[in-house]
């Protein structure tokens, strides 16, 4: 069991058939990303119990956390370029250093995030004009759960330094832990079942604050451990502000790339909100069936990101460009099948959340107008997170700043108050964005300048090991 994990965790990506290492870097995202979505899908199911107020409110709160976590997801991307990046290059004590500086920024970050989060709640909420009923049923489960984020954060830093290493089978293993204990403590917290205290939707934000932890323990086993690429030793820790700034500089692109994405689905709230409660709950479950289509397309977009960083530090950027193209034929295939079974059953699916006819019956019409979305989000998906694991993050920001708040926001305010189209304004002006975004993509990947970033040298004598043993590292390109 152990020889097989360590082949599993050291597979030499910068050869062999691109399609079998996209698969067999994808796969076990593929399992997380679905862990992750059921995990909140059920929330939202218990929430369903209690109510629409209730799924409304934790709609809302998950998108303030949910924009949290992903100001800080710029410290993933940057060390997972980084980390691939010196994998490729055959140096491996550069990559174990770069996971002790992310664990620096995580840190520091989360505290922030922690103290801003408890301190700012209930304004937060009243700042989109969300009735008294929906805020009271979100503000306990949101101060929790930015509590909880030092842990997601940690979580999320450590596996996905491993994935970069090419073990993104630990991520998974991981990620099932959290979800398993998530979803079997959560109706018991939140219900009050087995003599465990009924908390309503903050048990829900306790159970993962448990969960956790105890992923976490198991991360950090791992990498003290030395099982995979990777071996953290803590009395090797140094602070190292030149690499820090780097790592801020990749990063910070890429997180107010995502900041944007959730800053523009909170203005929509805002425009949304007007329409009554049974608007924001409607808004709040398209999300998460959002993140139900995007299964295929987030693990395989990692996958193609890890490929490509390793490729482009092994000095072969045409396996880079190829490792995309793979990867973007693979994701319009899954994202098509994905999209006809959500328009052809989204009652089916909407009864998961809620029972509530008229909340069916109007979410039904969100979800049927998002479905046109779905292929467009899958080329974005590979599409941005191949440049970022080239170290490429400011193209990708930049075209999500025009598409989001040159199109999408604008066209969502007109078309929502303008024109008969109400509400559904706001969902046709999503497809809008997307459409326009997807297709910037295509001209900036032909230009290639995303296969010329430069991070470091490798340093001399490294070695990359393969599942078969060590054997030199190509010396880096500078393209």
């Amino acid at each position: 069991m152990g020889r097989r994990r360590s082949a599993y965790a050291t597979r030499d990506l910068t050869t062999g058939s691109i399609p079998r290492n996209l698969f067999f870097v994808a796969w076990p995202q593929f399992i997380e990303g679905l862990l992750r979505v059921v995990d909140q899908i059920a929330d939202l199911v218990w929430a369903g119990f209690l109510g629409t107020k209730s799924i409304a409110g934790l709609g809302v709160a998950q998108q303030y956390t949910q924009m949290a976590w992903t100001g800080r997801q710029g410290i993933d991307i940057a060390q997972r370029s980084m980390i691939s990046r010196a994998i490729g290059m055959g140096d491996r004590k550069l990559a174990t250093h770069i996971v002790l500086q992310a664990w620096t920024m995580t840190l520091v970050f989360g505290t922030v995030m922690v103290v801003i989060g408890v301190i700012f709640t209930e304004p937060m909420l009243h700042l989109l004009g969300l009735s008294d009923e929906v805020i009271d049923a979100g503000a306990g489960y949101m101060r929790l759960q930015f509590i909880g984020s030092m842990g997601t954060a940690f979580q999320q830093v450590s596996g996905h330094a491993l994935a970069a290493a090419g073990d993104t089978l630990t991520l998974m293993k991981t990620t099932a832990v959290v979800r398993v204990v998530h979803i079997i403590l959560s109706p018991m917290l939140v219900f009050g079942l087995l003599g465990f205290p009924e908390m309503g939707l903050p048990g829900a934000a306790l159970a993962n604050i448990i969960a956790h932890g105890i992923a976490n323990v198991i991360l950090f086993w791992v990498l003290l451990k030395g099982t995979s690429r990777l071996h953290v030793r803590l009395s090797e820790y140094r602070f190292d502000g030149p690499l820090l700034w780097r790592m801020t500089k990749l990063g910070v692109p890429a997180a107010v790339q995502g900041l944007e994405r959730n800053l523009a689905q909170l203005v929509e709230i805002r425009f949304v909100s007007p329409f009554g409660d049974l608007a924001v709950a409607a808004f709040a479950v398209t999300r998460r069936v959002e993140m139900f289509a995007n299964l295929g397309s987030q693990g395989m977009g990692l996958a193609s990101g890890v490929i490509v960083g390793q490729s482009l530090g092994a000095g072969k950027p045409e396996r880079a460009r190829q490792t995309v193209l793979w990867a973007t034929g693979y994701v319009l295939i899954v994202k098509a099948i994905m999209g006809i079974l959500i328009f052809a059953f989204p009652f089916l699916i909407l009864s998961i959340f809620s029972r509530d006819t008229d909340f069916k019956e109007l979410a039904v019409v969100w979800i049927r107008i998002q479905v046109l979305t779905y292929l467009f989000m899958g080329v974005t998906n590979v599409a941005v997170q191949s440049f970022q694991g080239a170290g490429d993050t400011l193209a990708p920001m930049l075209i999500t700043l025009v598409a989001l708040w040159c199109v999408e926001i604008p066209l969502a305010y007109a078309l929502s108050q303008f024109t008969g189209l109400g509400q559904f304004g706001i969902a046709w002006a999503t497809v809008a964005a997307q459409v326009l975004r997807a297709l910037a993509f295509i001209p900036y990947f032909y230009s290639g300048r995303w296969l010329k970033v430069t991070m470091f040298t490798p340093q001399p004598g490294a070695t990359v090991s393969s599942g078969t043993g060590a054997s030199p590292a190509p010396p880096a390109t500078r393209h």
